[in-house]
């Protein structure tokens, strides 16, 4: 693909007609959306259904004698979460097994859960996949 400088732009409303690179533009956006939604509905290995959770979520480790580390908490992004578990993103890998996660609910709500960590991958962005199913519900890290 070869990408052009562009030194002008024309606010949309003040073009007529779709110009080859409004055609271009659609074009990609149009097979990305297919591709996602081709993607949505693959069958799933799984037992239960994931749903998208893309939020900021704070992460505490807990060693494996029980003791909350929160000298080492870190902020985590969502990507699914099921009945039983929870994926999400980190830009390091974790060294722990146990985690306490911050879910976030309606209205602003939250709840501390135990999740054992049962998977890890480093992806092709540079950041590490990382999974696992819940434990029980927490009261959440000291001083929180």
């Amino acid at each position: 693909m070869t990408l052009a400088m562009v030194t002008d732009f024309a606010p949309m409303e003040t073009i007529p007609h779709p110009t080859t690179a409004d055609i271009g533009v659609r074009g990609v956006v149009h097979s990305l959306i297919a591709e996602s939604k081709s993607n949505s509905h693959r069958p799933q290995r799984r037992r239960d259904e994931r749903i998208p959770y893309p939020h900021l979520l704070q992460a505490v480790p807990v060693a494996m004698d029980g003791t909350v580390l929160t000298e080492e908490s870190m902020t985590v992004v969502g990507k699914h979460l099921s009945e039983r578990g929870l994926d999400f993103y980190c830009q390091e890998p974790i060294p722990y097994r146990r985690m306490m996660i911050r879910l976030e609910g309606p209205e602003g709500q939250h709840v501390w859960m135990l999740i054992d960590l049962t998977w890890c991958r480093f992806n092709r962005h540079g950041w590490y996949d990382n999974g696992g199913r819940f434990l029980q519900v927490v009261d959440g890290p000291p001083g929180n």
